[in-house]
């Protein structure tokens, strides 16, 4: 499946439920509508939906006074787009995108209620970071039709979607999935079968142990390791995956280096301490003003909007017009 670089013809998805209005909701239901989706944008609470439904308009407006979206594109997209609060929605739709709450028992609850609402041809994905598809799948109607959609944030930039099958999914509904993301130019990578954390979170939280425990043993600053991840590691990431990188440098070099240095790698099975200390004190991060790093003041605002403009030139420098042509 993970070969081809176009989407091939099955399944019909035209119309799509996007469940829950916050950040990562309403931007998938903005770029499903920029590629020609009717799209319907449900939450249970209206003020979100309002708040949902302004993001979108200002967010389309932005493209159009970038110049990446012309004026009458940007009316026809939100004339695409409808918000809503009713069950009813979920009866009217070739595809739903679970986006709500981050709980496993939000989860269920929810579609213990919402799936038998769902044509049995419909498909049901979730955009969960982690939890147990196949647990999820246990409150599914037809668990069959029902997987994982990862998108990453910000998902308006970000090109992977990850897709998460569970026991039961067929193989028809994961290409249907894959064949969607390809249609609204994303970079799908199916994952066979349901681990915690699927791939990239188990990566992610692999190297986060490493770089924490470097900078808790007084190896190198959070600036430090930041600073090889950007302008080393993640750099050449950019263009070429783990394995590649393997393969490019030679087998038997990274034989030879993985023979010393894996026997010394952090291997604790507990949250890094690091990360705990500043989790305890409060430091969240860019929401609370302080984590890792400072960003009180406007330092977090700046900070957002550099990594957006940075993300945006490698997109464009590595998926743009220019680069494929």
């Amino acid at each position: 499946m993970e070969s081809s670089s176009c989407p091939s013809e099955g399944r019909k998805i035209s119309r799509i439920v996007v469940a829950g209005a916050g950040t990562m909701g309403h931007s998938m239901a903005e770029r499903f509508a920029q590629y020609g989706y009717q799209v319907t944008l449900w939450n249970h609470r209206q003020p979100t939906l309002d708040r949902a439904r302004d993001a979108i308009a200002q967010d389309t407006q932005t493209l159009v006074d970038q110049g990446d979206l012309a004026a009458a594109d940007r009316e026809a997209l939100l004339g695409r787009i409808s918000y809503t609060t009713a069950l009813a929605a979920f009866g009217e739709c070739d595809l739903l995108v679970e986006n709500i709450v981050e709980n496993l028992d939000a989860k269920l609850d929810f579609y213990r209620q919402v799936s038998p609402l769902v044509a049995r041809q419909a498909i049901i994905a979730t955009n969960t970071s982690g939890l147990s598809i196949n647990k999820l799948a246990t409150a599914v109607v037809g668990p069959e039709r029902f997987l994982g959609m990862h998108w990453f944030n910000p998902p308006a930039i970000i090109p992977l979607i990850e897709i998460i099958r569970n026991d039961a999914t067929t193989e028809e509904v994961a290409q249907a999935i894959y064949d969607l993301s390809l249609r609204i130019d994303k970079k799908p990578a199916l994952v066979q079968k349901d681990v915690p954390g699927f791939a990239a979170n188990r990566i992610q939280l692999a190297v986060l142990r490493e770089a924490c425990d470097l900078v808790s043993r007084g190896v190198i600053s959070a600036d430090g390791i930041d600073a090889v991840m950007k302008y080393g590691l993640g750099f050449r990431w950019a263009v070429l995956g783990p394995l590649e990188t393997v393969d490019f440098g030679g087998l038997d070099t990274f034989d030879h280096i993985a023979e010393y240095l894996v026997p010394d790698l952090c291997d604790s099975h507990d949250v890094p301490a690091l990360l705990q200390e500043h989790y305890d004190r409060g430091e969240l991060g860019v929401k609370t003003g302080r984590g890792l790093h400072d960003y009180s003041g406007d330092k977090a605002q700046k900070a957002t909007a550099e990594r957006d403009q940075k993300l945006l030139a490698v997109y464009h420098a590595l998926y743009g017009k220019g680069a494929q042509e």
